[in-house]
């Protein structure tokens, strides 16, 4: 008897990917909506699954959206992703909270970082840019 794993095609995988990634901040801002009407918490910044600024504080009201809407969203995105990738829940749940942290810490710092050391890249050594043959790729 051997066990038998199933793999499906990258382009498969990176669809089922985006979806979740869809889903978590969908499902995320409907349930920090649904948790500000709750708590009655009427200014929260729309950036609020990248606020790092909160003090994390049981008399603050603030942290408390951010926190139950968090819990919330994992919650409901553990049985959404049901629904898109069947059994490989653990995965992409794994995944989605990879690239969340990714997204959260790294930023426009990254992006700075990149566009910058590229451009000035390109400008400096335009006569003897390397392009990538991505054709035999």
């Amino acid at each position: 008897m051997a066990l038998q794993v199933r793999v499906a095609p990258s382009k498969v995988v990176l669809q089922n990917l985006l979806t979740c990634l869809i889903l978590f901040y969908t499902v995320y801002y409907v349930s920090l909506s649904m948790c500000c009407l709750t708590l009655q918490v009427y200014e929260l910044d729309v950036l609020a699954p990248f606020d790092f600024k909160t003090n994390p504080s049981w008399h603050d009201t603030n942290y408390k959206v951010l926190l139950f809407s968090t819990e919330v969203t994992y919650f409901v995105c553990g049985l959404l992703f049901v629904l898109v990738v069947e059994e490989w829940v653990w995965d992409y749940a794994i995944s989605v909270t990879i690239l969340h942290v990714a997204i959260t810490s790294t930023g426009s710092g990254l992006i700075s970082m990149i566009c910058g050391g590229q451009t000035l890249a390109y400008c400096l050594f335009k006569d003897n840019f390397i392009y990538p043959d991505l054709d035999n790729f």
